[in-house]
């Protein structure tokens, strides 16, 4: 019996334009009418995330920058794992001796020192994905962050030291040079400190250790006392896999890596035809049955 849902969001829940749709928010609706809770588990941080949730009547419990922050169905932040000085030293140096872009993510925001490469980020992802990147649209998006204060341009990142109370969450790296990519991500996991992942191929998550998706699901099931065996995860890409491997329903989108596929026992529709929704559907309408 299936009693909690957790779905990645970029390339999973979210189509394209980053919108969710109809025939998604239906099934996580019927979901929650069956006393079934819905998570969102994404490598977004919250304030990202939220705003495709936002636009819907849906009201669900958070797992933000790939488990580095878990937020209740009002937002309470229920817990946190962030990357110390040491951590953010040791990974920056390896970034920077190799010339590889990245931005930081903070409690308080997200930091870049170059908006430009920021651009090259989201037309990575989208065209990874096989799909159309919208420039101007990506373009648009990284504006209206800057102008809320979400996305902080900054002349150094060492500024961020500078504000009481922030820390630092997660470390998103890209280069377009994948076999960079490759050889950082190797070098970068050597630390059992930190937990490489990614959610494109040009890019590499940097978390502490404690910060995974499957890690996060797993403390919220155990809250609501709930075996992982009856846990179903949807996902498309590396930093899924850790909730992929621990949940008794696992489903991968049809547009997932094949290291997503490998790990699922199940694989639904596209992203851009509702696979979410279809793999909720059916999934309970199987266990309604037995």
């Amino acid at each position: 019996m299936i009693n909690l849902i957790a779905t990645d969001m970029d390339g999973t829940l979210l189509n394209a334009a980053h919108e969710i749709s109809e025939e998604n928010i239906q099934a996580i609706q019927y979901a929650q009418s069956q006393g079934i809770t819905v998570v969102i588990a994404t490598g977004r941080a919250f304030y990202e995330a939220n705003t495709p949730i936002n636009q819907t009547d849906l009201k669900v419990p958070y797992i933000c920058l790939n488990g580095a922050e878990v937020r209740d169905e009002s937002f309470n932040i229920m817990s946190t794992s962030n990357l110390n000085r040491e951590l953010i030293n040791r990974v920056t140096a390896e970034l920077d001796n190799e010339n590889v872009y990245y931005q930081i993510y903070t409690n308080l925001g997200i930091y870049t020192e170059n908006p430009q490469r920021d651009l090259d980020i989201y037309i990575d992802i989208a065209e990874r994905a096989g799909q159309t990147a919208d420039v101007e649209k990506i373009k648009s998006g990284i504006q209206k962050r800057i102008d809320n204060g979400t996305l902080k341009v900054v002349d150094n990142y060492d500024k961020i030291e500078n504000t009481p109370g922030e820390i630092v969450m997660k470390i998103l790296a890209f280069d377009s040079d994948l076999t960079k990519i490759d050889r950082m991500s190797k070098k970068l996991a050597e630390s059992e400190s930190l937990a490489i992942s990614s959610s494109s191929r040009g890019n590499i998550e940097i978390t502490h250790a404690d910060a995974q998706k499957g890690i996060a699901l797993t403390t919220i099931a155990e809250r609501l006392n709930i075996d992982m065996a009856n846990v179903m995860a949807i996902g498309d890409n590396l930093n899924d896999i850790s909730m992929l491997e621990r949940v008794g329903y696992s489903v991968a989108m049809d547009n997932a890596t094949s290291e997503v596929k490998e790990v699922a026992k199940y694989v639904t529709d596209t992203n851009e035809q509702s696979g979410v929704g279809k793999a909720i559907m059916k999934l309970l309408k199987e266990n309604n049955e037995k």
